[in-house]
């Protein structure tokens, strides 16, 4: 089911039916030759999307109405399906494939990574957490279980917050530690509000991990905060002494 006979997705009333002919073929040409979206703004990109939901309608009308709802490109594709069929009075379709994007990225940056990949530095460290973590509105904790080499063995979701904190289970960060045999870890979590200076709670959660790691010889070498495109390394400021050795 797509959305042609919903009025509420789209259908501009007392308009011809001709005005906008040729104008779904154009905006597909122009993508296909530029290979990107990085000349379009927001809303061309969120009206190419509604092509494929909304058939023989004007989605330009619809694509503002959107933006205008949730404030920002990115907020509208972090939103639920549910609150932008709600908010906006749109079908299902609609706003499935609105939200999609995101989680699709997410596994298209996961794919890249092997098993094997070697993160050694606060910079390989944070695009690692970036693919795990970007989308993600709430905070969200993961450690990396890495060989004598650096070399990755597993990632571990440790815990999901809200908007403000997630929660660090150490007892869980050691046992999967010991169970993937890790000789170091890195641990990481996003802050959805935008700010990429550690909390004090931040500071002494790293702190405790360091600890209880090392009673059972494990290293801990980093802590990365991602935030806005950016990350903030303990180790790249020298923070609880951790360093990448």
């Amino acid at each position: 089911m797509d959305d042609t006979k919903n009025k509420a997705d789209g259908k501009v009333k007392g308009k011809s039916k001709n005005i906008h002919s040729g104008h779904r073929e154009r905006v597909r040409k122009r993508f296909i030759n530029e290979g990107s979206f990085d000349n379009f703004e927001y809303h061309q990109i969120l009206e190419f999307i509604l092509f494929y939901s909304i058939k023989q309608q004007d989605t330009n009308e619809l694509a503002h109405k959107l933006l205008d709802e949730y404030g920002s490109f990115h907020a509208l594709m972090d939103a639920k399906p549910a609150d932008i069929m709600k908010r906006c009075k749109v079908s299902e379709v609609t706003a499935v494939l609105i939200t999609m994007f995101p989680p699709i990225i997410k596994r298209y940056l996961q794919s890249k990574w092997t098993r094997n990949e070697i993160i050694d530095s606060p910079r390989v460290a944070y695009k690692y957490f970036k693919s795990l973590l970007m989308g993600r509105g709430t905070e969200s904790f993961y450690m990396l279980c890495l060989d004598t080499n650096k070399r990755l063995i597993r990632e571990i979701n440790i815990s999901d917050g809200n908007v403000r904190q997630s929660y660090v289970y150490i007892d869980r960060i050691i046992e999967h530690a010991l169970l993937y045999q890790a000789s170091f870890v890195i641990i990481g979590h996003n802050h959805p509000a935008g700010t990429g200076k550690p909390s004090a709670p931040d500071v002494s959660a790293t702190n405790a991990v360091k600890n209880a790691l090392s009673t059972v010889g494990i290293a801990l070498i980093d802590h990365i905060i991602v935030y806005d495109d950016k990350y903030f390394s303990f180790a790249e400021k020298e923070l609880c002494n951790l360093k990448y050795y």
